[in-house]
């Protein structure tokens, strides 16, 4: 790969998004300039990443130890699964959960971003998670286009593919029966999942009271600032009254002094 083509990657997939298009029609036109057609040719196809996708890109550019966490966590998680381990399995499940808020965080905090949007925080989230499960979504860290999602259970194979399936046949033969070792990973991987689901709605409850403790604690104050306002409106409306009868008496004064 020519070293210009290597650099517009990474100057544009760090940089935001906003000025990516100028930019890279610039670089473009500096590896022309600089006798690298080819080169040229690759950078004005490279694509503009969405902003969620551009977080998790200048994470994982800003700190190299976030690919190799999330590598890591991935390999654990697969060997737990292959043993089927309950408790291991929990265990990781809540690490998972734990990495995934932890980088989600950071990658803001990054990116200059402390109050993002709730679809942009839970995209980087959903990203941050699916590289933990899928190895093609964490092959394509720092140079992602868009927010990624894993739908599937568990965690998606090592293997470089799976050939289609061929066109089924019209047969009254019956399909034959599911291997039992095929049925035991189908298992294991929901087990997985409903662990990580199970992790993540603690996780989910624990946010949630410490909002509801939060906002309990507002409305306190906010109640004792309301009786506070409450007497002191009282109060003015007595010296309010106060100060209109004796006006009133003054009044009255002077209007015999004027007979």
């Amino acid at each position: 790969m020519s070293d210009l083509l290597v650099d517009a990657v990474a100057e544009l997939y760090e940089a935001d998004p906003d000025g990516f298009t100028e930019r890279r029609a610039e670089l473009a036109a500096a590896a022309r300039d600089a006798g690298e057609p080819a080169a040229a040719k690759q950078i004005t196809a490279l694509r503009k990443p969405t902003r969620s996708a551009w977080v998790v890109n200048r994470l994982v550019r800003s700190d190299p130890d976030v690919r190799s966490r999330l590598e890591a966590l991935a390999a654990d998680l697969r060997a737990a699964a292959g043993s089927a381990e309950g408790a291991r399995i929990r265990e990781l499940t809540a690490a998972r959960a734990r990495l995934v808020d932890e980088l989600t965080r950071t990658a803001l905090r990054v990116s200059e971003l402390p109050a993002p949007p709730a679809a942009l925080r839970e995209e980087v989230t959903a990203t941050l998670d699916a590289a933990i499960a899928d190895p093609e979504v964490a092959a394509r860290l720092g140079t992602l286009v868009r927010a990624a999602h894993w739908a599937g259970f568990g965690l998606a194979p090592l293997t470089e593919g799976t050939p289609a399936p061929a066109p089924a046949r019209k047969t009254k033969t019956p399909a034959p029966a599911e291997p039992e070792t095929a049925r035991e990973d189908r298992r294991r991987e929901k087990i997985m999942e409903a662990e990580r689901t199970l992790a993540q709605a603690d996780q989910d409850v624990e946010a949630a009271s410490a909002a509801e403790r939060d906002l309990e604690e507002a409305v306190r104050h906010l109640e004792a600032e309301l009786a506070d306002a409450r007497q002191r409106l009282a109060e003015a409306r007595r010296q309010s009254y106060r100060a209109e009868s004796r006006q009133q008496r003054a009044a009255r004064q002077l209007s015999r002094l004027r007979e």
